[in-house]
């Protein structure tokens, strides 16, 4: 086993549903709950702690102005501000328990593709992730995780302005079973376009179980010398062939156990929760 491994926390997105579907709040992006009801995020936040994470992200996947102006009165700076004060408290309390941990901000994908294939423009791009990366560093921001990108120029645009942060910057994107990206992109071109924007970590998330993954990052490993990152799906998703999220929390630790040869960051994505990481932990020794 690898022994420089660095535990991600699993999603916000299912996880905060629920606690807000038990609370009787209104299931809304959840990025607004971090203003809303932070509490729920907070008490997610110190359940992946106590469960064994060393790094964790602010609520912030999808707080780009787009999506913020289309789901609320907010403003994307007031959005992160607020998912990183409640994520940082939280690491901030855990800990005085001794329990030391980095908040990073997610970074996710536009909803639209970027010309020619949407209607996106490239100078929109760069407007768009400059405000909300930078509010990021505005609000200390300890490192950025670029994940869930289908477009391979976007990846780049977005890793190069977090980069000028001068915090870490983890990039992946999604790949399809074929083991290729949406656009056909290999791992080996990925590693080409994104080494020289100088970003700390490159990799893959989402989309695929932790077996159908592992090819993905053999790949990665063969080309590139770069430490990887990967948080992978619960199963696959009926749209890519497979039956929806279908792993338990002891086979997903089963199969997501074959990364840490290869993988240095390492976490969960969509279909995980607490119980799947922390199974996760247990392997690594580091619950």
């Amino acid at each position: 086993m690898k022994k420089d491994i660095v535990l991600f926390d699993g999603p916000n997105g299912i996880p905060l549903w629920n606690k807000a579907e038990k609370k009787g709040y209104e299931k809304v992006p959840v990025w607004r709950y971090s203003i809303e009801h932070p509490e729920i995020v907070e008490e997610l936040n110190k359940e992946y702690i106590d469960a064994g994470a060393e790094i964790i992200l602010a609520n912030t996947f999808t707080a780009n102005r787009m999506a913020v102006a289309q789901a609320s009165s907010y403003t994307t700076p007031e959005v992160v501000k607020a998912s990183l004060g409640v994520t940082k408290k939280a690491a901030k309390e855990k800990a005085a328990e001794g329990k030391n941990v980095k908040v990073g901000m997610a970074v996710g994908p536009l909803t639209m593709m970027m010309e020619p294939f949407g209607p996106v423009k490239e100078s929109a791009v760069w407007d768009i992730y400059e405000e909300m990366i930078g509010a990021g560093a505005d609000n200390g921001a300890e490192f950025y995780y670029v994940q869930t990108f289908m477009d391979l120029r976007m990846l780049k645009i977005v890793s190069e302005i977090a980069v000028r942060t001068g915090v870490p910057v983890l990039s992946s994107m999604t790949f399809q079973k074929s083991g290729r990206t949406l656009f056909g992109n290999t791992p080996e071109e990925i590693v080409r376009e994104m080494e020289p924007v100088g970003i700390t970590a490159i990799g893959l998330n989402c989309e695929l179980g932790p077996d159908q993954m592992m090819p993905i990052l053999k790949e990665y490993a063969a080309v590139t010398d770069m430490p990887l990152v990967i948080k992978a799906n619960a199963g696959v998703p009926a749209s890519q062939g497979g039956t929806g999220i279908g792993c338990d929390p002891v086979s997903y630790a089963d199969a997501a156990e074959k990364f840490f040869e290869y993988a240095t960051y390492i976490g969960g994505c969509c279909g995980t929760d607490v119980s799947f990481m922390r199974e996760v932990y247990k392997r690594a020794g580091k619950e």
